[in-house]
C-alpha cells in the first residue's frame, strides 16, 4: 500500500470513529445528551497526543482496535438509562437513572475516548510526517471528508451500529495487513462486529438518521405503544379518545382558540402523530405535520390507530 492511499484511510479512520463515538455512546450512556461534547472533547484531546507522538520509539496505532473494543464493550455493560416504572411525566432533570453515576462514568468516557483517539491518531501522524506539510495535510483533509461523508450515508440510510463496525473493522484490517494481524487484534476487531451486532438485533429497536428508537407494547398501561430514543422515554403512542383521559393537557391549547375555524394548524414534533390526531378531531380544516426524524414518522403511519397520518387533510 502506498503512503499516500494509507494517509488518506487512516484519516478516514480518524474521522469515521470519531463521528461514531459522538453518535454511539450518547445513544447509551444518558449523561451525554447534557454534556454532549464530552466525547468530541476527548476526541481532541487524544488527536493532539497522537500527534506529539509522531516520532515515539513505540508505536502504539496496533493497540487501537483493542482499546476500542474494550471501550465498547464496557459502554454495553455499564450503559446509563431513564429508570421509569410509572406513567408519570419526565421533567428532565428530576428523574432516576439506571448505570454508574455521572462522577464515574464521565471521566470513563472522556479518558476511553481520548485513549481510543490518539491511539489511532498516532498512526495518522506517523504517516503524515513522511510528507512535506502542504502535501500530507491534502492527504489527510481528503481522507476525513471522505470519513465524515461515508457516516453521514450510513445514517442517512439507516445504518444500525453494527454497520458502523464492519467499516471500521475492515479498516483496521487494512491498515494492520502489513504489520502482521496478531491474535489479539483479530479478536479485538471481531468482538466490535459481533458486540455491535448483538445490539443492532435487539427486538423493537432501530436506528435512525438521528437516534436509538425502541418501541415497546407496554402489558397492563394505557398507551398502545411506549417509544423510547437515546434510552429516554420520548413518545407514546394512544388513540385520541383514550388521551382525553391520560393526557388532557394536550386539548388545552384549542380551548384558548374559541371561535378560531382552525382554517390551517401547523404541527412542529408531530412525533407519531398524536397531536396531529387531536387537531383533526377538534376540527382542523388542514394541517402541516413537521417531523425532522422519518422512523418516529414512520411509527405513526403504522402503528397510530387513528391514522392521522393517511388523512387527505393533513401535509
Amino acid at each position: 500500500m502506498s503512503n499516500r492511499l494509507r494517509l488518506v484511510l487512516l484519516s478516514f479512520l480518524m474521522l469515521f470513529v470519531e463521528l461514531a463515538l459522538i453518535r454511539w455512546t450518547g445513544s447509551n450512556v444518558l449523561y451525554l445528551s447534557y454534556f454532549s461534547n464530552f466525547v468530541l472533547l476527548g476526541s481532541f484531546l487524544g488527536i493532539g497526543i497522537g500527534f506529539l507522538r509522531a516520532h515515539a520509539r513505540v508505536d502504539l496505532f496496533p493497540f487501537a482496535p483493542v482499546a476500542l473494543a474494550f471501550f465498547v464493550g464496557f459502554v454495553l455493560i455499564f450503559p446509563v438509562e431513564i429508570d421509569r416504572s410509572g406513567s408519570d411525566l419526565i421533567y428532565f432533570g428530576i428523574f432516576t437513572t439506571k448505570g454508574l453515576p455521572a462522577w464515574v462514568m464521565l471521566p470513563a468516557v472522556f479518558a476511553a475516548v481520548a485513549l481510543v483517539m490518539a491511539l489511532i491518531a498516532e498512526g495518522v501522524a506517523r504517516t503524515f510526517a513522511e510528507f512535506d506539510a502542504l502535501e500530507a495535510y491534502r492527504l489527510d483533509i481528503t481522507g476525513s471528508i471522505c470519513g465524515v461523508a461515508a457516516f453521514s450515508a450510513l445514517s442517512f440510510l439507516w445504518a444500525p451500529p453494527v454497520g458502523w463496525g464492519a467499516v471500521v473493522s475492515l479498516l483496521f484490517v487494512i491498515l494492520l495487513r502489513g504489520r502482521r494481524l496478531r491474535i489479539l487484534q483479530w479478536v479485538a476487531v471481531a468482538g466490535l462486529v459481533l458486540m455491535l451486532g448483538r445490539e443492532s438485533l435487539v427486538p423493537g429497536l432501530s436506528w435512525s438518521p438521528y437516534y436509538k428508537v425502541a418501541v415497546s407494547r407496554p402489558a397492563g398501561h394505557h398507551y398502545l405503544y411506549v417509544i423510547s430514543v437515546n434510552g429516554i422515554p420520548h413518545q407514546a403512542i394512544a388513540s385520541t379518545t383514550e388521551r382525553r383521559s391520560l393526557g388532557p393537557i394536550y386539548f388545552l391549547p384549542y380551548e384558548h382558540v374559541a371561535g378560531n375555524p382552525l382554517r390551517n394548524v401547523l404541527i412542529i414534533g408531530a412525533g407519531n402523530g398524536n397531536d396531529v390526531a387531536t387537531a383533526l378531531a377538534l376540527g382542523a380544516k388542514h394541517v402541516d405535520a413537521v417531523e425532522i426524524d422519518p422512523r418516529l414518522l414512520q411509527l405513526g403511519r403504522e402503528l397510530h390507530p387513528d391514522h392521522p397520518y393517511a388523512d387527505p387533510r393533513v401535509t
